[in-house]
């Protein structure tokens, strides 16, 4: 049922909390395991940096289409599921975007995508598509088709685009988690594996209720 609040407060509200959060999680990401004096700890390398820089880019696809998907969905499931990405992928981008600034990165690679996963000669993970998007990411086409649809309709379209967003991204948590130097990018990516598996099962579950395939 429509809230009696007007769309405009609704909207700034939402804003409004979106942005905390995200503040909320830069704080912790600068906060969690930030060296300190009393013992050793390994400083970021290109796949510590890397990682962060890309998974923020991917994620902040994700939030995107969760956060349509929170307003728009037909079902209260789909929209608890995007509201679960969102807040979730919201904070991670925080923490990722937290490191940065202490490591003294910029917050995007200045290069091709997904260049750490082949550092030190290895070659992880599906390559870049010639549009410069990492796997699993949505073409501007795809995004525009999302904003148009409505009803059941759309809610088949985002399980569908979500499913593949988390599927395409996981190569790149799993060379993280196995990889990355610094302790708490490894433990972060680790938890993005386990978290989107499980939302990938229930995307898989949703999907087949309403006899739509994946992409």
């Amino acid at each position: 049922m429509p809230s009696g609040r007007p769309l405009g407060a609704r909207i700034f509200v939402a804003v409004a909390a979106a942005l905390a959060m995200l503040l909320l999680g830069a704080a912790l990401g600068l906060l969690i395991r930030v060296p300190s004096f009393d013992r050793a700890e390994p400083g970021p390398t290109p796949v510590d940096v890397g990682f962060a820089q890309d998974m923020s880019v991917h994620h902040q696809q994700a939030v995107t289409m969760a956060t349509l998907a929170r307003e728009r969905a037909d079902d209260v499931a789909v929209r608890q599921l995007a509201f679960d990405i969102e807040t979730n992928q919201r904070d991670q981008i925080g923490r990722m975007q937290g490191w940065l600034s202490l490591w003294h990165e910029p917050a995007q690679a200045v290069g091709p995508p997904m260049e750490w996963m082949r550092a030190e000669g290895h070659q992880h993970g599906a390559p870049a598509s010639g549009d410069g998007l990492m796997p699993g990411m949505a073409s501007s086409a795809e995004m525009a088709r999302l904003q148009e649809l409505r009803g059941p309709e759309f809610d088949v379209y985002f399980l569908q685009l979500m499913l593949r967003h988390h599927e395409g991204g996981a190569p790149m948590a799993d060379y993280g988690a196995r990889h990355a130097a610094v302790p708490a990018v490894r433990e972060l990516a680790k938890n993005m594996l386990g978290s989107q598996r499980t939302e990938s099962q229930l995307m898989r579950s949703m999907l087949a209720q309403r006899g739509a395939p994946p992409l």
